[in-house]
């Protein structure tokens, strides 16, 4: 055998054995959470108007691994000769610090949280962590904003984001625990996430479901997934609780959470608890505001979020809508009916929300934008429903 023959028959030997390697390492998951999920484009196939409109939701939004919609060169303005600049290198966004025109440092936008509808915060990533940018999008000025909590005089970089933010704001992560000593410290991959909330996240494992009804399509009734209707209403209550009920510690990785858990197993009581409902920020404090309503009181407990949110469409700004559903209640000849007399019953109708669930500001989320000197609070829709100032 001469040497050009047995160059051969190596490298032959070589991809044999290969091949048998790769033949018995078992199949990726569809989903990187586990084979448990399903893929994420078999939902559609069945689902298609309702995947169609959830995906324009806030919730189906609310994280992305794309950069903002934003134009390069734009400033901020530190003070002290301290300026951020948003600046584009090839395809890439940075938010780049400046101290007397020298560099101090920069940074890509490598995570957007937030859907854009008050504001969108962005995340770059550096050796095994996420750290905050120093600016965020501050929609309702439709300008750039000292990131919330961040000092006003000087670009903050080093504002480290744990995997407990992701839990509301993102489907999966990609995140371990690292051990140093007696500190343990989370490192994650770098931009592997499933952005957004996405259908498995509140309807459970889908794997097992799409795999039955894929053998049987003749089947119309649901299979090996939690219909969501039949589940006690503290359970339904805890489904969204889980990220509307203010920030308090996980025992539990809330990516852990399945319909039909408890909420108690994953989140921690904070002390005291519960607070005043005057004392609660509107920010992220949903659920204990509802059920410090009288209207939630009143109803047996009966009330859950879903009897006024419909959580696969955009209805947020149809306020003759979300009346409406108060009005199964609220009839105007009833005597639980509004009591203003200074407005037309249809008109009353048309709108109670902005009277009896009013926009406030939020003492949690405030943004300083260009210029300013004292920070703007964003205004979140109470849903302490009450009486409150009268319409003029």
């Amino acid at each position: 055998m001469n040497k050009h023959h047995l160059i051969l028959l190596t490298a032959l030997i070589l991809t044999i054995i290969a091949l048998c390697r790769c033949q018995t390492r078992p199949p990726k998951p569809a989903d990187p959470r586990g084979p448990q999920f399903a893929a994420a484009p078999t939902c559609i196939s069945c689902h298609k108007e309702i995947c169609e409109s959830y995906a324009q939701t806030a919730h189906a939004n609310t994280s992305s691994l794309k950069p903002p919609a934003t134009a390069a060169n734009n400033t901020f303005h530190f003070g002290n000769n301290m300026v951020l600049k948003i600046e584009k290198e090839d395809t890439t966004l940075y938010q780049a610090a400046y101290t007397n025109g020298h560099q101090t440092e920069k940074q890509p936008f490598d995570v957007t949280i937030g859907s854009g509808r008050k504001a969108q915060t962005y995340l770059y990533w550096k050796e095994g962590q996420y750290f905050q940018l120093p600016i965020s999008w501050f929609v309702p000025a439709k300008s750039w904003a000292n990131s919330p909590g961040f000092p006003a005089d000087h670009p903050k970089f080093d504002r480290v984001v744990p995997s407990t933010c992701f839990g509301c704001h993102s489907s999966a992560v990609s995140v371990k625990d690292e051990i140093t000593g007696v500190q343990k410290v989370e490192k994650f991959e770098k931009r592997e996430m499933i952005a957004g909330i996405d259908c498995q996240r509140c309807h459970g494992p889908a794997a097992e479901h799409v795999n039955y009804h894929t053998a049987h399509p003749e089947v119309k009734e649901a299979r090996y997934m939690v219909t969501i209707d039949t589940l006690h209403n503290i359970r339904q209550l805890d489904m969204c609780a889980l990220c509307h009920s203010g920030l308090r510690p996980f025992q539990k990785s809330p990516f852990q959470f399945k319909p039909g858990n408890a909420l108690a197993e994953y989140l921690l009581p904070t002390v005291p608890f519960p607070q005043k409902p005057s004392e609660m920020d509107v920010h992220g404090n949903q659920y204990q505001l509802l059920a410090a309503s009288q209207c939630f009181i009143q109803s047996g407990q009966t009330m859950n979020c879903s009897s006024c949110h419909n959580p696969h469409v955009t209805e947020r700004t149809d306020m003759q809508l979300f009346s409406q559903r108060c009005m199964s209640c609220h009839q105007p000849e009833s005597h639980n009916f509004c009591t203003n007399r200074e407005l037309p019953v249809k008109t009353l109708q048309q709108n109670c929300i902005d009277c009896h669930m009013p926009a406030l500001p939020s003492s949690s989320i405030t943004l300083l934008t260009n210029g300013q000197k004292s920070p703007t609070p964003d205004s979140i829709r109470t849903h302490l429903i009450a009486v409150y100032n009268k319409l003029p």
